[in-house]
């Protein structure tokens, strides 16, 4: 293997071993969810921003878009921030393997929507894989355990399919609105994700906003804490990414993807405790079996990102 393809696949995997763990890491910082979003937002812009002025880069105010591609990735990053806070709410009300499953059935709705959005022609095959990820969300919604989940647990799994429903927007935005400069696009999309909390905040959590804050400042755990979110499992996640990202192929970086969701599991069995039933096991390799499947196609050629 070439030492840059070698370096390739090790960024790609750091990044997406990197969002694997935010969920451990959401169980400990005592902030709304909203609050986090708008910090990860704002810290993981400034760090994205910092490091393309080190590369020399000239920044997003001489990006020279044009100013619809500027509002797009603007409501792009909106989406963003509210999707960032239905998932931290997800992994409050109920466990994080189930929030983390319910997330990823963000690739079967784009598959569903493909159809209306992109024109693309649903095959049997994407078909068979999007009924088996519904069927694998049942049996992760605890339904053939005999409804055995709270209503915490019910309102953890209504987040995470927001979540994910808000995220497949975000895939399609971006589908729709190719921007070369990917720094440069993703330091728009992160500032617009943190200021799209500030107005929610002033309305609905007035003390969070104000109190938050200066708690935080007397907790240096807490402020270490979502300094690693922000800076993290934001801003070096995302730059580990996108470097991966330009040296792999198409679907390599598929595959690579799904380590992420499987390492999410894995370390909330081991940290927290938390382990899926047998049927959520099911639930799961349906799940990410299913999304897996409908993203590779053997007769699609493997071309360089």
């Amino acid at each position: 293997m070439k030492e840059s393809r070698k370096q390739s696949y090790l960024a790609f995997i750091g990044a997406v071993l990197l969002f694997g763990t935010i969920g451990i890491f959401r169980r400990f910082i005592p902030l709304s969810s909203g609050m986090l979003a708008f910090l990860r937002g704002i810290l993981g812009g400034i760090f994205l921003l910092l490091l393309s002025k080190g590369k020399n880069a000239s920044g997003i105010q001489k990006a020279g878009l044009p100013s619809r591609t500027v509002w797009v990735l603007i409501l792009t990053g909106c989406l963003i921030g509210l999707n960032w806070m239905l998932l931290f709410e997800a992994y409050n009300y109920t466990s994080v393997p189930t929030a983390t499953l319910c997330y990823y059935m963000q690739p079967t709705i784009v598959l569903l929507l493909s159809p209306l959005i992109f024109r693309e022609r649903l095959t049997g095959k994407k078909l068979v894989c999007a009924g088996l990820a519904v069927l694998g969300m049942v049996f992760v919604s605890g339904v053939m355990e005999g409804g055995s989940r709270t209503g915490s647990d019910l309102k953890g799994i209504a987040c995470g399919l927001g979540a994910a429903a808000l995220y497949s927007c975000i895939v399609i935005l971006n589908k729709k609105t190719p921007v070369e400069d990917v720094y440069r696009k993703t330091i728009i999309e992160l500032f617009a994700a943190g200021a799209v909390m500030i107005p929610y905040l002033l309305v609905t959590e007035r003390e969070a906003l104000a109190g938050g804050l200066s708690s935080m400042s007397f907790d240096p755990v807490i402020i270490l804490l979502v300094l690693t979110v922000g800076i993290v499992h934001t801003g070096i996640a995302y730059a580990l990414y996108f470097a991966g990202m330009q040296g792999l192929k198409a679907q390599s970086v598929a595959v690579l993807s799904y380590l992420d969701p499987v390492s999410a599991l894995l370390l909330a069995a081991v940290i927290l405790g938390e382990r899926l039933s047998l049927w959520g096991i099911v639930g799961a390799v349906l799940i990410l079996g299913a999304a897996l499947v409908s993203e590779l196609d053997p007769d699609e050629k493997n071309i360089e990102n």
